[in-house]
């Protein structure tokens, strides 16, 4: 054989292998999402929500002796807020899956399935995976779909997204899991699969398959720059994270998640040099809280964690979800670095939902009145006492909570509810209605840049740009 038959066989030989190991590219999604079509729904919501309004064409500023006396003026209203979404059908009897910020504080829930809509109610949500489990009030059955194993999902494999994007019910997108184990930011357990599946906003809490006709993903998150739509980078909550939580959720009506009682940070090259780590790895411990776990095992600050419960902890963010599937009441190992050594604690883990830092950060007072920002597109409230001591803010006395956000709003996706405003334009908040001068008079000014400074509902400050419409 010369050389020319030499070469000519090997390319047919690789050839045949690379074909041999990847899965065949598909002539048509057509029947897939024929099959698939009957259990994805579409999930509308209603909410009541409640402003002020004054009769008057104008507004005294803050401070203004005026304001006081034409308070009384001012009348309560109420409006109702809308907002879509997608679900998929987890169970024969109506039961549904979607995220969490679909149906937060939702008055009303339907669930239209092809051109039948139902009544729905939730049986659990976890707003720290963004997750949401309803039940449609029906005895009608329905055609249920099967969670497949996201750990098999590589990248460049076809995946396909069906859902309700801008409230066109049925849309069928495909693309492929263009990166695994994504963090953005968005929540504690950040894990997601990035997809360029065309995703926009209504696809929240919709589906995205595998070629078997699995759900890999729920699709929760997308980069939009200038709200500008789906740029081909979308984010989606992995089905085998998604799973342990929806069968708490379906279980016990909540979550039950492992609580360590430690704030950690990033063990940085600098630091791993300085206490003679051989390399960067690990959670490193700022604080722990007094008689969390933790602290009742002998942790302290400054501690690196490398190991929990036989698992390697390569980087900080690897630790909460690690602690999060590990069951609540678990004896447990850590490995940690300390003195430039390793030594190894023994505590009994703790549960999330029981501790000070979980408990809901909601106001008493059900009375406070709210505001809407129609430029912002968002609702605050004035901050009250009863916050201050809820979330133990020992150095915020004032500012602006946030209540909703609507899916147009500009801050959506960059800030949460519960998120307090303390600054804009470098101008201390007050009260709600500063928030709304100072934005009144940017869009008056021309101006279209907004500098925030926030307190997050981890209670860390940060500032924020935001460029208003």
């Amino acid at each position: 054989m010369n050389i020319i038959k030499k070469i000519f066989f090997i390319v047919i030989v690789l050839n045949f292998s690379f074909q041999s190991n990847a899965n065949p590219i598909p002539e048509s999604f057509a029947d897939l999402a024929e099959r698939l079509m009957p259990s994805v729904v579409n999930i509308s919501t209603t909410q009541t929500v409640k402003t002020t309004t004054n009769q008057f064409p104008f507004k005294f500023p803050p401070g203004s002796p005026f304001e006081e006396m034409f308070k009384d003026f001012e009348r309560p209203t109420e409006r109702k807020a809308s907002s879509l979404g997608s679900g998929f059908i987890l169970k024969e009897d109506g039961t549904v899956i979607t995220n969490n910020h679909v149906i937060a504080d939702a008055d009303d829930i339907l669930i239209k399935v092809n051109s039948k809509e139902y009544k729905a109610k939730v049986i659990g949500a976890d707003p720290y995976m963004d997750v949401a489990v309803l039940k449609m009030q029906t005895k009608d059955k329905f055609i249920p779909i099967k969670f497949g194993d996201s750990d098999k999902a590589r990248v460049g494999d076809w995946v396909v997204a069906i859902g309700n994007p801008f409230g066109l019910g049925g849309t069928v997108t495909s693309g492929i899991v263009s990166a695994r184990n994504r963090d953005i930011g968005m929540t504690r357990y950040d894990d997601f699969i990035q997809t360029d599946a065309s995703i926009n906003q209504g696809n929240s809490g919709g589906p995205l398959f595998n070629l078997k006709g699995e759900v890999v993903g729920i699709n929760t998150a997308i980069i939009a720059p200038g709200r500008s739509g789906s740029i081909g980078i979308g984010f989606a909550i992995p089905s085998n994270a998604a799973a342990k939580v929806i069968n708490q959720l379906l279980n016990f009506g909540e979550t039950r998640r492992g609580w360590l009682g430690v704030r950690i940070q990033d063990v940085t090259k600098e630091i791993a040099e300085a206490v003679e780590l051989k390399k960067a790895e690990g959670a490193l411990v700022a604080s722990v809280g007094e008689k969390s776990p933790a602290d009742k095992a002998g942790v302290q600050a400054g501690d690196i964690i490398l190991e929990f419960d036989g698992k390697k902890i390569d980087v900080m963010r690897t630790l909460p979800k690690v602690v999060a599937n590990t069951k609540v009441g678990k004896n447990v190992k850590v490995k940690i670095w300390r003195n430039k050594k390793l030594i190894t604690k023994d505590l009994r883990l703790g549960r999330l939902e029981s501790s000070e830092e979980f408990k809901v950060k909601k106001p008493k007072n059900k009375k406070t009145e709210l505001l809407e920002i129609e430029k912002l597109k968002i609702t605050v409230r004035d901050l009250t006492k009863e916050d201050i001591s809820s979330r133990k803010l020992k150095k915020i006395s004032k500012g602006a909570v946030i209540v909703e956000i609507s899916n147009r709003s500009p801050l959506n996706g960059l800030l949460s509810v519960n998120d307090i405003i303390i600054e804009a334009q470098k101008t201390p908040i007050s009260k709600s209605a500063d928030l709304e001068n100072i934005v009144n008079k940017l869009i008056k000014r021309g101006d279209k840049n907004l500098l925030l400074s926030i307190i997050n509902n981890n209670n860390q400050r940060r500032y924020l740009g935001v460029k208003i419409n």
